[in-house]
């Protein structure tokens, strides 16, 4: 298990406790298949994602499977560990991940790559497969890169095309069986290679032109020349999550989510996603909603999320929208769709959404003019969306976030100048509404991808992606607008590796070696070392972004996505005729080559209202009109384990999360971000635990201590308890204001000199002690005899009562050690004295 001391050098720890709620902890001398979900990128990225959630869920419902996590540790983490000689780990059992039978990455952007490397590196494991022995982990990818897997195909064994619930667990079986036959890889990779969405590497050879281009693609097996895309038939009883992991940080989608549909038949033509995923799949509006209820139960959320590539396009969102609004607007629940589309907007369904609280509004219109909309068939009009934003800025929202793509097939400077005109015209729309308007204008550089009518089309280089970025911000500042861009090197890389072939596996592993990982992070990103990689393996970039001929073989050409390469030639010519294509959900099927309309074909759900569900324990929303007399409920609580490695913002986050979950009467602040109304005691340095932590909580109906005491314990995880629950009056001083001292126990390191104790004397006989400190870049001087009421030595422990201070630093003060070093002692506040009373709380 993970040394916890060891954190608190870090930068978030918490990324790296493991043992939140609803993580899944088995014995795994008692399954017969271990399987590592790693996820190619820092933990608050991957825990936002909601395809790993659902496998952890699907793993681990088999009793015979154990399914545990790893992420990309952060820079200072890999450095920890490197440094010593320590291998990456799972979160849950803290086995390394060479240990594993399994180790599955889930590829969600092409620059995760040298993280992947990485993990298997840090995990003492050769990067390439060939170098991997038969007991190495069978290394796995999915995700939509893996549609295109042969950048990494040196480096995994097989690659998951397509929905993994199904599957994933036929792997797991395949491995299974072929281990009681005591099999060797080959072996198990011919199994692999006869379950349909399995993709091997190794079981096709690739031959190159001397141009570089691709001459043809060689499968081992004839009778598999090419490897078929998986489709879960049926999203509506496809098993899901409703106990999810509750993260004790902030992760970066920090909510309830809910797969409400999957594909999407818009045919934007840039979209890979619109393509890899049809047909459109839905779940019905009750099944949504049983879900909502668990997951809310179980987590302690305030919002929750519909999920969908496009969400206003599900066939019951409005009615869906006003069920949940119904059962959730008085509990403080707030429902966002995250991926809009303008001609699914209504007044009716924006006024839902802005009940409780505005949760962002985001519009991707993609392109600016409407010549260039209908090229990516995006059927979008200019007065439509403009319209929705008038709406929008009506009903409350102040700013309005635009998504647009420079560098589309066709695009001219007149396009360019229609994109500034038209956010123009939306920040115009906000006149004259209450509290004014603004707009954020975002660019991403346009990315062709594998499986799109756009495959064939080029890339803009480096040069002129920085020149149109350039002419955009100039114009859209004299508009009085901000421009956010995504970096012309990283797009230039994604480009790269998205259609990319297998040569560039001596790119990516040069890099790495040289010390590429969290290329898609602005920060650590070296685009000087990717260079050199390209040159040491003899590769141009800019060859990589060229425009297709239409009789090219591409790396991919092998992996059947499902979507015929005759019908996206077809919408290729389409695009630059601009002529739209449109959606086959409730129209005239397209031929694309899906469905076979039996089992695979779209699934809608019922558009009908739904009826409301049963009463629930739901918390009255406050008003002005509340009495507001009741006593508060004062907590003792303790904060020790794990919990001691958590910010207080991450503590207080827990707290709320386990108040919700209680289902507590809790009052609520008012305004436009209602809050609830929990007091904190003063914030504890991180790695100081506690077991005298004061929690205030104000009630709308009264409950017993006893009460919120029973309710609250069975939600907190280990290392947080309630030790008193107490009416207190509610004149009473909060919890920061209230304490007159704590006392804090430092447990003494082993080589602690013998002058401690008459250090700890002159202390107290000096009236100032003045030492500097840094804090914020900024050396200050301060006086650290206030801090002070008493200090003992007692055995091998320095016992400190303070009024106030940095228990840490007075503690390497007297102990003449840095504060990072004290850190690690295991300092604990085990008392306080309260004020008027003199009331002690001690353990």
């Amino acid at each position: 298990m993970t040394n916890q001391s060891s954190l608190y050098q870090l930068n978030r720890p918490a990324r790296y406790l493991g043992g939140e709620r609803g993580s899944i902890h088995k014995d795994l001398s008692q399954v017969e298949v271990t399987f590592a979900l790693a996820f190619p990128d820092v933990y608050e990225v991957g825990m936002s994602h909601i395809g790993s959630a659902i496998l952890y869920r699907v793993l681990n419902d088999k009793p015979w499977i154990a399914a545990e996590r790893s992420y990309a540790p952060w820079p200072d983490r890999e450095a920890q560990l490197r440094g010593g000689d320590t291998p990456l780990t799972s979160l849950e059992s803290g086995r390394a991940l060479a240990e594993f039978d399994i180790i599955g990455f889930s590829l969600q952007y092409e620059l995760s790559y040298s993280n992947v490397l990485m993990m298997l590196d840090l995990s003492g494991l050769p990067m390439r497969a060939t170098e991997r022995s038969d007991q190495a982990p069978l290394i796995v990818v999915g995700g939509p890169c893996a549609f295109n897997p042969e950048p990494l195909a040196d480096f995994i064994d097989c690659a998951v095309i397509g929905d993994g619930e199904e599957v994933v667990v036929e792997l797991c079986d395949a491995l299974r069986t072929s281990k009681a036959a005591g099999e060797n890889r080959a072996c198990l990779l011919k199994r692999l290679a006869a379950i349909e969405g399995l993709y091997v590497p190794s079981h096709f050879s690739v031959s190159y032109l001397p141009d570089g281009r691709i001459a043809e693609i060689t499968p081992l097996d004839p009778q598999q020349p090419k490897v078929r895309r998986r489709v879960l038939a049926d999203l509506d009883s496809a098993p899901y999550p409703e106990q999810p992991i509750v993260p004790f940080l902030q992760t970066i989608h920090d909510r309830v989510a809910v797969e409400v549909a999957r594909g999407c038949t818009r045919g934007c033509r840039f979209c890979q996603a619109g393509y890899i995923y049809r047909p459109v799949r839905e779940r019905r509006p009750e099944t949504i909603r049983n879900l909502v209820e668990e997951l809310l139960r179980h987590s302690g959320y305030d919002e929750v999320s519909l999920l969908s590539l496009s969400t206003g396009d599900y066939s019951a969102i409005e009615s869906l929208m006003q069920d949940l609004m119904a059962c959730y607007a008085d509990q403080r629940v707030a429902i966002s769709l995250p991926s809009l589309r303008v001609g699914s907007l209504t007044p009716e369904l924006m006024n839902e959404i802005k009940k409780v609280r505005k949760t962002g509004f985001t519009l991707a219109p993609e392109a600016g003019s409407e010549r260039l909309r209908k090229v990516i068939n995006k059927g979008i009009l200019a007065e439509d969306l403009v319209e929705s934003s008038r709406t929008a800025f009506e009903l409350g929202w102040r700013i309005i976030k635009l998504y647009f793509m420079i560098g589309l097939p066709t695009e001219t400077e007149e396009d360019l100048a229609e994109l500034v005109d038209l956010a123009a015209r939306v920040k115009t729309a906000g006149r004259g509404t209450q509290g004014g308007a603004d707009v954020n204008v975002s660019v991403s550089t346009f990315v062709p991808k594998a499986h799109t009518p756009f495959q064939w089309e080029a890339q803009i280089g480096l040069d002129e992606t920085l020149l149109r970025q350039a002419k955009l911000r100039e114009a859209l500042k004299k508009k009085r607008m901000r421009l956010k861009w995504h970096d012309a090197e990283l797009s230039l890389l994604e480009g790269v590796f998205a259609r990319g072939d297998r040569r560039l596996g001596a790119v990516l592993e040069t890099a790495v070696t040289r010390g590429c990982r969290f290329d898609g992070w602005r920060e650590h990103f070296r685009w000087d070392l990717w260079q050199e990689a390209f040159v040491l393996a003899g590769l141009d970039p800019a060859w990589y972004l060229r425009q297709r001929l239409p009789g090219e073989t591409f790396p991919w050409d092998h992996i059947d996505a499902g979507v015929s390469k005759d019908f996206l030639l077809r919408e290729l010519q389409a695009a630059l005729l601009g002529i739209a294509t449109p959606d086959c959900r409730h129209g005239q099927c397209s031929d694309c080559g899906l469905c076979d309309f039996e089992t695979v074909r779209p699934r809608l759900s019922d558009n009908r209202r739904q009826q409301p569900p049963p009463a629930t324990t739901k918390t009255a929303e406050p008003t002005q009109e509340q009495p507001a007399m009741l006593p508060k409920v004062r907590l003792t609580v303790t904060k020790t384990g794990r919990t001691a490695s958590l910010s207080h913002l991450e503590y207080m986050t827990l707290i709320h999360r386990a108040v919700r979950r209680a289902g507590l009467p809790i009052r609520y602040s008012g305004g436009f971000h209602p809050a609830p109304r929990i007091s904190f005691g003063d914030a504890l340095p991180l790695g100081v635990a506690s077991q005298a932590e004061l929690i205030d909580l104000e009630l709308i109906t009264w409950c017993e201590p006893q009460e919120v005491y029973d309710r609250l314990n069975r939600e907190f995880p280990e290392g947080v308890a309630i030790l008193k629950a107490e009416p207190w009056p509610r004149k009473n001083d909060a919890p920061a204001n209230s304490i007159v001292s704590a006392t804090f126990k430092v447990p003494l390191p082993g080589d602690v000199d013998d002058q401690l104790e008459d250090r700890l004397t002159d202390f107290l006989a000096q009236d100032r002690v003045i030492v500097a400190r840094t804090k914020k870049n900024r050396q200050e001087e301060i006086d650290l005899r206030p801090w002070v009421m008493d200090l003992k030595l007692q055995q091998d422990l320095l016992w400190m009562k303070m009024p106030s201070g940095s228990p840490l630093f007075l503690a390497a003060y007297l102990l003449q050690r840095e504060v990072e070093d004290v850190r690690s002692l295991g300092i604990c506040k085990t008392g306080i004295e309260l004020k008027d009373t003199g009331t002690r709380v001690d353990l």
